[in-house]
C-alpha cells in the first residue's frame, strides 16, 4: 500500500492516477473537499496532512510507502517534522518520497526554505529508504494568470525576460511514482527541471499560440509583484520567491538530466502543460 499526501495538488493527483493504474492499493490524503471521494475507483481517501502526524496516523497503518508533499503547510510553523518520521517509523513504512525544492540545495541559508531542510533532515535520519525530490519552480504556477487572461487576454508578472527550467508537475508524479515503487533510488537526491529555460513573457506567447489569439505580457516592478504575493504567502516567502525569480543563481538555470535519467524520456516543455490545461485560459 501506498500512502500520497496533497493528493489533490498539481503533483499528487497525478501520482494517485499513476499509481492506481499500475495496479497499486493508494490510500490518498488530502486536507480539501477532494478526500471525500472522486478519482480513481479503488482509491481510499482520508483527511489529514503531512504537517499533521495524527491525521496521518490511520492512513500509514499497513503501508509500504510514503510521498510527502507539504504544499500550502510549508507557509505555516506546524508541528516537528520528527513527529511524522516517528509516526512512519511506528507503522513499519519502509520507504519514503519527500518533496523538497531546488532552492533547498542552492541557498542553504535562505529562511523561507528551513522547514523544508527540517524535513528533508528528519527524512534523512528516519533510518527509513529515502529519495529527496527537488523541483525547480511549477509550470502549474501559471494558474496564476488564468483569470486575466480568461479575462483580458494578458499575463502579469514580474522579471519578463528571466529564464528558468520551470517544470510540468506531472513529470515530478511520474518520478515520485518510479521512486515509491521500484529499486534503486534509495539516498538518491533528484533535482527535477523541465527540458528548455524560459521566461514569464515566453510563457505568455506559448499561451497565445495555443489559444490562437494574442496574449499581451505586462512586466510588474518588484514591488507589485511583492503586494500581489503579500496577499496569500508570508513575507520570507515572498521575499525568497522573488530573488529566485529575479536574479536566479546559475544551479538555478541550469537544465537538469534527472527527469530523464529517471523516466527514460525526455521532460516535458511548458508548451505540453499549457495544452493539457487550455481550458483554464480559454
Amino acid at each position: 500500500m501506498i500512502v500520497v499526501t496533497g493528493a489533490t495538488g498539481n503533483i499528487g493527483r497525478v501520482l494517485v492516477e499513476l499509481l492506481a493504474g499500475a495496479g497499486e492499493e493508494v490510500v490518498a490524503v488530502s486536507r480539501g473537499k477532494g478526500a471525500a471521494g472522486g478519482g480513481p475507483a479503488g482509491v481510499r481517501w482520508v483527511r489529514g496532512g503531512a504537517g499533521d502526524a495524527g491525521s496521518l496516523r490511520p492512513a500509514l497503518d499497513g503501508a509500504r510507502a510514503l510521498f510527502l508533499v507539504l504544499g500550502g503547510e510549508l507557509n505555516f510553523r506546524g508541528e516537528a517534522p520528527d513527529r511524522l518520521v516517528k509516526a512512519v517509523g511506528d507503522a513499519g513504512v519502509e520507504r519514503i518520497v519527500l518533496v523538497s525544492s531546488q532552492v533547498a540545495g542552492t541557498r542553504p541559508d535562505a529562511s523561507s526554505h528551513d522547514r523544508l531542510r527540517e524535513f528533508e533532515s528528519a527524512v534523512r535520519a528516519s533510518g527509513r529508504e529515502f529519495t529527496v525530490l527537488r523541483p525547480a519552480g511549477f509550470a502549474s504556477n501559471a494558474f496564476a494568470w488564468a483569470g486575466s487572461v480568461r479575462a483580458r487576454r494578458t499575463v502579469h508578472a514580474p522579471f519578463g525576460e528571466v529564464a528558468l527550467p520551470v517544470v510540468d508537475p506531472a513529470d515530478i508524479a511520474a518520478v515520485a511514482a518510479a521512486a515509491l515503487r521500484e529499486d534503486g533510488h534509495a539516498g538518491r537526491v533528484y533535482e527535477l527541471t523541465g527540458p528548455e529555460l524560459i521566461s514569464p513573457r515566453r510563457q505568455a506567447e506559448v499561451i497565445s499560440a495555443a489559444l490562437g489569439e494574442e496574449v499581451e505580457f505586462v512586466e510588474l516592478s518588484r514591488a507589485e509583484a511583492h503586494a500581489g504575493m503579500a496577499r496569500f504567502m508570508p513575507e520570507r516567502v515572498v521575499a525568497g520567491t522573488l530573488d529566485v525569480l529575479g536574479a536566479p543563481l546559475p544551479a538555478e538555470q541550469r537544465v537538469g538530466p534527472d527527469v530523464e535519467a529517471v523516466l527514460h524520456r525526455p521532460a516535458a516543455p511548458f508548451s505540453v502543460w499549457v495544452e493539457r490545461h487550455l481550458p483554464a485560459f480559454a
